[in-house]
């Protein structure tokens, strides 16, 4: 397993709106075309309003290689920064978890 942490900080309250759009676009494809990727969530931050949190658990790094090969993904990787104040990513190796289906 392979995963990342990514935290967004929108830049005001219009960005946030825009941003939530287009990662209701993108999810909808990530979900119905990459069986590699196994966890694609994001939070919105209880008392910030601004920030976004993502976390993705994908099969291996081969799938997030071809997660990101996709041009949905790479048309939001383009568009995102406009909405952005700041992104900080953690790149996480699994180690264990419950609801994950893995041999370890």
């Amino acid at each position: 397993m392979f995963g990342l942490m990514v935290r967004f900080t929108c830049k005001d309250e219009a960005s946030a709106a825009a941003f939530d759009g287009l990662v209701a676009r993108t999810g909808e494809l990530i979900r119905a075309n990459e069986p590699g990727t196994v966890i694609y969530t994001v939070h919105r931050v209880d008392g910030r309003p601004l920030e976004r949190v993502f976390y993705e658990l994908y099969r291996d790094k081969g799938a997030f290689e071809e997660h990101e090969s996709q041009d949905y993904v790479r048309a939001f990787l383009s568009e995102r920064d406009q909405y952005l104040s700041a992104t900080e990513v953690d790149r996480l190796d699994f180690v264990s978890g419950k609801g994950v289906d893995v041999e370890h």
